[in-house]
């Protein structure tokens, strides 16, 4: 018999997909000449988890759609029951444009690429071999629209031609040569084609068999012995449906389009008391300016989860290569444009690493007591076409939550004339640059520390003033201030005062009496650098601060708005905290901005190698004391001995 492991938190299925799109086409005749640009799970609310653990009371299972009639460019939000097989709620929204689709990049670059028009002009350019070139399309925001074509579904592309077949398309950019579609109709609107630049001879090649003979040749890396990685008893973690539980830590592992792999119910069995720690933990933003204003460039800046979803991107995991162990997987499901759900086998990976040493002391009569650390990763790679985001949320014995993104893959070059110029990016090649540009992550983190109501405290050391209480100069204290309003919830991190925010249940004790707490440890904290008057920056003033903290609201999810394609203004954190609500002893969420600023480097090209940033969350007074201290050492035999 197979075990039941339904929850309610669980993502929606294949036939859940297919019933959807069943009642719309029913109900309203959604069909032929139109797309579904999303469809997630409607998650119900933590009432309603809390009665389904509590008796298993099973919440209506909705979903939210977001869909487009073509012809009419209009854009409607729909809510269907799956329960009763109907349509609750059915919302035309005139003036916004839904997140793109990979079919209609798919479907841009094809049309793009047969055009007569785009053919004739690349002729001119000396390039004839269509199926070497690749047309990469963008999205628009309002300020850089063409006014000529306002009120359409608007892209823009990029042309690369590869050097052969297999080879890497963005070694091939056609400087200064651009298209305009509408990407309802795959209509080519305009060609810019504002100037050739002579093509340098470059090597922006990684696949092994293009790189040149030459460069493989002068190599003088030694092979690497066999690493292996063994659990003959298998993991130590166990998982039930879309549920993980190790070493006293419980998570429900979640996915949808947008905002990809999600976290849940993130407990802490704490000598036999389940104590919650977080409700929910994603990214619910990514925002990527190019920080160049020439032709090719001024229109870069990509939204990456909200323009897109990352969800959709999402990239299946190979064993022995993405992760190393003993491996276990989940599926996610998603959907294409005519809303058929599409699997992507292993999308989430679920291992143990060892992590060297978790805690160690010498005594000079006892002796060495050492215990080694090991962590659970869950992981998920996704692919943004030149870019990989790789997100790894880890959890450690000691209570301790990292959350780690690496960023790989390609960057956008650009070639520039013999003599000129590239003062807006690194030389990474002959007569090749690489625009200078940010990658900003807003990680989005509703902690619930002992229960939903929860107070932030701005944690920072001050150095006391020397004087007769402090003749040395050595003391310093402590201050925790609490975070009353959402105007004092916008913090900005500060390296002089080793600035932290503290989430802290004032509701309860721990053993030594003080609050029990969580604190969030920023990493990778970037700022803006944008003129407060840029076009660019107003579409997500959420990158102007490194945290915000606002009341927890089931229709407060995007911190640049629910669409931000074409978008001219911030629609999502600027415009919640305008009401500067109180924030003290309520269910909180926390929005962590950090990300990468990318000041590029010939070492990044022809493939980048990880840039990595991370973010902890770190008990402080969750416990009376080290959880830890009941780790087993390691047995004898698994050490090394000297022999």
């Amino acid at each position: 018999m197979v075990a039941d492991t339904f929850h309610p938190l669980d993502p929606l299925s294949s036939d859940e997909f297919r019933r959807v799109v069943a009642v719309l086409t029913r109900t309203y005749g959604v069909g032929p000449g139109w797309r579904y640009a999303s469809i997630e799970l409607a998650e119900p609310s933590k009432p309603e988890i809390a009665a389904f653990d509590a008796d298993a009371a099973v919440p209506d299972r909705n979903a939210h759609v977001v869909c487009f009639e073509r012809a009419e460019n209009k854009t409607y939000k729909a809510l269907v029951s799956l329960t009763t097989d109907t349509v609750l709620s059915w919302t035309h929204l005139p003036g916004v444009q839904a997140n793109f689709t990979l079919d209609e990049w798919e479907e841009a670059d094809a049309a793009l690429r047969g055009h007569p028009e785009v053919i004739e002009a690349l002729a001119a350019r000396g390039i004839t071999d269509m199926s070497l070139v690749f047309m990469d399309t963008w999205t628009y925001g309002d300020a850089v629209l063409p006014p000529q074509y306002r009120g359409r579904r608007l892209g823009w592309s990029d042309t690369w031609v590869r050097a052969a077949d297999g080879a890497n398309p963005y070694a091939g950019p056609v400087n200064g040569f651009h298209c305009i579609i509408d990407m309802n109709t795959m209509e080519l609107l305009e060609i810019e084609d504002t100037g050739t630049v002579d093509t340098p001879e470059i090597m922006g090649e990684y696949v092994p068999r293009h790189i040149p003979d030459r460069i493989r040749a002068a190599s003088t890396r030694q092979p690497l012995r066999p690493l292996e990685i063994t659990q003959p008893d298998g993991p130590s973690f166990a998982v039930a449906g879309n549920k993980v539980e190790w070493q006293n830590w419980s998570l429900r592992v979640g996915f949808n389009y947008r905002e990809g792999m999600t976290l849940h119910a993130v407990k802490y069995n704490d000598g036999g008391r389940i104590r919650s720690i977080a409700n929910r933990l994603s990214f619910a933003e990514m925002m990527v300016p190019y920080r160049d204003h020439c032709t090719d460039h001024y229109r870069r800046t990509a939204f990456d989860i909200g323009e897109w979803g990352i969800g959709f991107m999402t990239t299946s995991l190979e064993l022995g290569c993405d992760c190393l162990g003993e491996i276990r997987y989940l599926d996610a499901v998603v959907h294409n444009s005519s809303g058929e759900p599409v699997t992507i086998r292993n999308a989430i990976c679920l291992h143990e690493e060892d992590n060297a040493v978790l805690w160690k002391h010498v005594d000079h009569h006892a002796g060495a007591e050492v215990r080694r650390m090991r962590r659970l990763t869950v992981s998920s790679h996704v692919t943004v076409a030149n870019y990989e985001y790789l997100v790894y949320w880890r959890f450690y014995q000691d209570g301790n939550i990292e959350c780690e993104v690496r960023a790989t893959g390609i960057m956008v070059v650009g070639h520039f004339p013999a003599g000129g110029a590239h003062p807006h990016g690194t030389l990474v090649d002959q007569r090749t640059y690489a625009p200078f540009h940010q990658h900003f992550l807003v990680a989005r983190l509703d902690l619930d520390i002992d229960g939903t109501e929860n107070t932030v405290y701005r944690s920072e050391t001050e150095i006391v003033p020397m004087g007769p209480d402090n003749p040395y100069g050595l003391s310093l204290r402590q201050n925790n201030t609490p975070l009353r309003t959402e105007a004092e919830g916008k913090q900005d991190f500060d390296w002089s005062t080793q600035r932290v925010w503290k989430v802290a249940n004032d509701n309860t004790t721990n053993g030594l009496g003080t609050a029990p707490a969580y604190k969030l440890v920023p990493g990778g904290a970037i700022p803006a650098m944008f003129d407060p008057r840029s076009p660019i920056l107003a579409r997500c003033k959420a990158i102007e601060h490194t945290l915000w903290v606002t009341p927890n609201s089931p229709d407060e999810r995007w911190p640049a708005g629910e669409f931000v394609t074409q978008s001219k203004v911030d629609h999502g954190l600027p415009e919640w905290t305008a009401a500067n609500r109180s924030i003290v002893n309520t269910d909180v969420v926390l929005w962590y901005v950090f990300g990468i600023h990318h000041i590029t480097r010939p070492e990044d090209w022809p493939i980048m190698p990880v840039d990595t940033v991370n973010f902890w969350l770190k008990p402080v007074g969750f416990f009376d004391r080290n959880p830890a201290l009941d780790v087993a050492p390691t047995p004898p035999k698994a050490c090394h001995q000297r022999p």
